[in-house]
């Protein structure tokens, strides 16, 4: 028989986490037909011995809204293995949105997920007001990777409530029920589901907070349940998990999850100032598993932390009035400028929160930046931090870490853990990765442009994780079935026949990160930080090869998904 494309002798591990085992794969129209030894022939072929042959990788929490309008290639998760992404998460995203409210939702964005508004503005061709119309924009433009959607809660009730919305009021029995109704029409054309956010940390640009912050119990209840009568699909959140406390807010949803039947995914972070909620969260998911009740965490699987540098958005003297003065220099003559004995002395005497713009900066610890090198490493020892090196020399860590940043042409990087870093160490993703009904995610690829670039989570849990103990097996497993099936998707995941064609051949030795590049390709001439990975020798979408070491072929078989 001839395949249309046959892959040989590569080390299959088939995404259901048990053991791998050497073998061919089959593939004709798209689909897997045969693994194991596979006796025809290939139209193409592809010798994999030597390589890991895995499904293409799941992420289910990524912020894609805009770029999947104006791009067909969905840098950087379609770097790093990944075959298919859910977008829309946290509340946040472009549908429905009547003209007048445009500016808000990307004043949003921009707020939440340091997406510049300018990138927006142009990037964006609005040929959509109701989100059945929004998937219909999606499904006009091809890709390298397939998209699922979440219906955002933010945008959902500015539509409904307008500047009521805004100003945090408790919806009525009326606005709810419009809720619920458009909740409904999202997921009968094809939404995954809808997400909402409760944190504080979620702010517009100008420092609004999120108008979903503070939904009332009554209105989660309704779209939760508008999922299940427009055909299903999922609820993620993110929340403080501080009115008043943990066990409060999440038996409040234990309590939506039972009433509406909906599978429920949150955020979980093990934050640096809270070192036990996380803990609690973590047991409280698996109680309510344990009782029949779909509530997953999805945790990062390394610290979530900026960085800061000349060339990235932020800093830390981005507040101060003398940088400013320079801020708008190409980032070696701004370095030089900088190293001027009388500016550095101005700049280090100036307050630099006062001027701050950016919401992170009361955040930063001295003893928490760490220079970030190649390859970078994310787990740096405490001793590497810059507020460490600076005691060592008997110098003010302001000092020490300015005179970082303006070495040589400027291009030094500071990493910054935010989370899951309190005690130095890896121990709290460890923990969560030990719990099978915790989910490998919150990459948020497409998201934080201009200081965060996680969407190389899925290579970092290859890279790490297998030398700790974690089998590859179970890492791809938690990255392919797992993360398909919490999405919905029975169709990818899995390599066995029937199985859709997505897989990655990946030279395990070679597997590595790449230091972060800014890259000036969004529209208006926006720029974001950009993560590249090695050791991908091919990356295939539906049967058609996407990748190959690293290099986009121009194939485009990504499609818009549609939860059906």
């Amino acid at each position: 028989m001839k395949h249309d494309l046959v892959i040989r002798g590569g080390q299959v591990l088939d995404g259901t986490g048990m053991p791998g085992f050497q073998g061919d794969v089959a593939i004709q129209d798209g689909q897997i037909v045969q693994v194991g030894a596979v006796p025809g022939s290939g139209i193409e072929e592809i010798d994999a011995h030597g390589l890991l042959v895995t499904p293409g990788f799941v992420d289910i929490h990524t912020h894609y809204d805009g770029q999947a309008v104006w791009d067909s290639h969905l840098a950087p998760s379609s770097w790093h293995g990944v075959t298919t992404a859910l977008m829309g998460n946290c509340g946040v995203g472009f549908a429905p949105c009547r003209a007048a409210d445009r500016d808000t939702l990307i004043a949003l964005m921009e707020g939440v997920e340091d997406i510049p508004g300018p990138v927006l503005h142009e990037g964006l061709n609005w040929s959509w007001e109701s989100f059945p119309q929004y998937l219909d924009a999606l499904e006009r433009k091809a890709r390298d990777i397939d998209i699922g959607t979440l219906l955002p809660h933010g945008a959902l009730r500015v539509h409904v409530m307008g500047q009521r919305a805004l100003d945090l009021d408790n919806a009525t029995a009326a606005e709810i029920a419009a809720m619920r109704a458009l909740t409904v029409e999202a997921a009968a054309a094809g939404a995954f589901g809808a997400s909402t956010s409760r944190t504080i940390s979620h702010k517009t640009l100008a420092g609004d907070p999120t108008p979903t912050l503070k939904a009332q119990e009554e209105e989660l209840t309704a779209i939760a349940s508008g999922l299940t009568e427009g055909g299903g699909g999922l609820l993620e959140l993110i929340s403080d998990w501080n009115t008043p406390d943990p066990a409060t807010e999440f038996a409040m949803v234990r309590r939506v999850a039972a009433a509406s039947g909906r599978p429920i995914v949150f955020s979980l972070t093990a934050r640096h100032d809270r070192t036990e909620a996380w803990k609690q969260l973590l047991a409280l998911s698996d109680d309510a598993a344990a009782s029949g009740l779909n509530i997953r965490p999805v945790f990062p699987p390394r610290p979530i932390g900026i960085l800061l540098g000349l060339v990235g958005s932020q800093n830390p003297f981005s507040g101060c009035a003398s940088y400013k003065e320079v801020a708008h220099l190409a980032p070696a003559a701004r370095a030089a400028a900088m190293r001027e004995p009388g500016r550095r002395a101005r700049i280090l005497s100036e307050d630099r929160v006062a001027g701050s713009n950016f919401p992170l900066i009361t955040r930063l610890q001295w003893e928490r930046m760490f220079p970030f090198g190649d390859p970078p490493d994310y787990a740096p020892p405490r001793e590497n931090s810059l507020g460490a090196q600076a005691e060592r020399e008997g110098r003010a860590p302001e000092e020490f870490t300015y005179d970082y940043l303006v070495e040589g042409e400027g291009t030094n990087f500071i990493f910054a853990p935010l989370t899951n870093f309190a005690d130095y160490t890896l121990d709290a993703s460890a923990e969560c990765m030990r719990h099978r009904n915790a989910i490998i995610g919150l990459s948020d690829g497409g998201a934080h442009v201009g200081f965060i670039s996680d969407g190389s989570f899925p290579t970092y849990v290859l890279m790490h994780w297998s030398k700790r103990g974690f089998s590859m097996e179970e890492l791809v497993r938690r990255q392919t079935s797992d993360t398909a099936r919490a999405m919905g998707l029975r169709d990818r995941g899995v390599i066995a026949p029937g199985m859709l064609a997505d897989l990655n051949l990946i030279a395990e030795s070679e597997l590595g990160l790449l230091p972060p590049q800014m890259m000036h390709d969004l529209p208006a001439g926006g720029r974001r930080l950009l993560q590249a990975a090695s050791g991908y020798r091919s990356t295939i979408k539906r049967g058609v090869v996407t990748y190959r070491d690293g290099v986009a072929t121009g194939a485009l078989p990504g499609k818009l998904l549609r939860r059906h």
